[in-house]
C-alpha cells in the first residue's frame, strides 16, 4: 500500500518564459522553455517522491511520444506507476506561458480522449491518503468509495469547478480549493463566506489564495495563514506541490498547524523556478524554508 495514491490528470507541459503576455495578431521570443510531464495529481505524485513519501498515480498516458516520456519520467522519479492505464487516445497536452509577474497562461488540448470508466481498473489503488483532482470523475468517485472500507483518508484538489470537482467535493475528508472553485462553487467572491459554505459540506476546508496565503475550517474552527515569502519566477504547479505536501502531511500524521505550514512552504517554493515539475521542492528545502520564516503561523477567526 502506498502512501498517497494520486488520481486524474496526467499531461505533456510545453512551458515558455515571455517578457509579456501577446496581444493580438503578435509575434513574440521566449527567453526560456522547458518539456516535462505535467498534470495536477501527476505533478503531486512526484512532489511526495521528492519529499520522501512512497508515491503512486493512478490515471492516463497514451501510448504516443509524450505518454512514453511522461511514463518514463514518473518511474525515474520514484513514483509508482502500476495504474497507469495506456491507449490509442492522446496524451493531454498543455502550453504554459510563465510572465515576469509569476502569473501564466496554460492552453489545454485534450482532443477526443474520454474519461476512464468506474471499471477501468480491474482492481482499484489504495493508499492511506488518496488524492484526487477531479478530472477522473467517475474512476474517482469509485475510489472514493472504496476509500472507507480500507480506512484511507480523502483529499480533492478543487483547482476549478468542473464536473469531477462538483461531484467529489461532498465526498472527501478534506477540500483543498483555490479562490476561483470557491467563488464558483459559492456563487460569491467573499471567501470568508464561501469558506463557511463549504465547510458545511466538508469536515476540513482549506481555500488557497496565491500570494495572500489560505483560509482554512476545521473541527469547528476557522482561521487563515499568510504565503510564505520568495521571489516568484513562475507559479505553475504551486497547487500541485501544496495538495501532494498536505496529502503526504496527513500520513505523517501532522497537526493541523504544521500540516498548513509543510503544505504552503511545498508551494512557495515551486514558484521559484521555471515549470511546474523541475520546480517541485525536495524535503530539504521545504525544511529550510520552515526554518528560515517561522513566523509564518495560522490565525484563529472569530465565528
Amino acid at each position: 500500500m502506498s502512501d498517497v495514491c494520486c488520481v486524474g490528470h496526467a499531461s505533456w507541459d510545453i512551458t515558455m518564459a515571455v517578457a509579456h503576455h501577446p496581444g493580438a495578431d503578435e509575434k513574440t521570443v521566449a527567453d526560456a522553455m522547458q518539456l516535462a510531464g505535467g498534470g495536477p495529481a501527476a505533478n503531486a505524485a512526484v512532489c511526495i517522491a521528492r519529499l520522501g513519501g512512497d508515491a503512486a498515480f493512478c490515471g492516463y498516458l497514451g501510448s504516443d511520444l509524450f505518454g512514453e516520456a511522461h511514463l518514463h519520467e514518473l518511474r525515474d522519479a520514484g513514483v509508482d506507476s502500476s495504474a497507469v492505464l495506456r491507449g490509442a487516445y492522446p496524451t493531454p497536452l498543455s502550453q504554459i506561458l510563465a510572465k515576469p509577474d509569476g502569473l501564466r497562461s496554460v492552453v489545454n488540448f485534450k482532443g477526443d480522449t474520454p474519461h476512464l470508466s468506474a471499471d477501468a481498473l480491474q482492481r482499484l489503488p489504495q493508499a492511506r491518503v488518496l488524492l484526487f483532482d477531479g478530472h477522473e470523475p467517475e474512476l474517482s468517485k469509485a475510489i472514493c468509495a472504496e476509500a472507507a472500507q480500507h480506512g484511507s483518508k480523502t483529499v480533492l484538489d478543487a483547482g476549478s469547478l468542473h464536473r469531477g470537482t462538483a461531484l467529489l467535493a461532498p465526498e472527501v475528508d478534506y477540500l483543498v480549493a483555490s479562490a476561483r472553485f470557491a467563488a464558483q462553487f459559492c456563487h460569491t467572491h467573499d471567501m470568508q463566506l464561501a469558506l463557511s459554505k463549504l465547510a458545511g459540506i466538508c469536515p476540513h476546508v482549506v481555500i488557497t489564495l496565491g500570494a495572500d496565503g489560505l483560509l482554512w475550517a476545521s473541527e469547528g474552527r476557522q482561521g487563515r495563514m499568510p504565503a510564505f515569502r520568495v521571489d516568484c519566477v513562475d507559479s505553475t504547479g504551486a497547487g500541485d506541490a501544496f495538495h501532494g505536501a498536505f496529502a503526504l502531511g496527513l500520513v505523517r500524521a501532522m497537526v493541523w498547524p504544521d500540516l498548513l505550514r509543510y503544505a504552503s512552504a511545498a508551494g512557495a517554493l515551486s514558484c521559484t523556478r521555471l515549470g511546474a515539475r523541475q520546480a517541485l521542492p525536495d524535503a530539504t528545502a521545504v525544511q529550510r524554508l520552515l526554518s528560515e520564516q517561522p513566523g509564518i503561523v495560522i490565525e484563529n477567526l472569530e465565528l
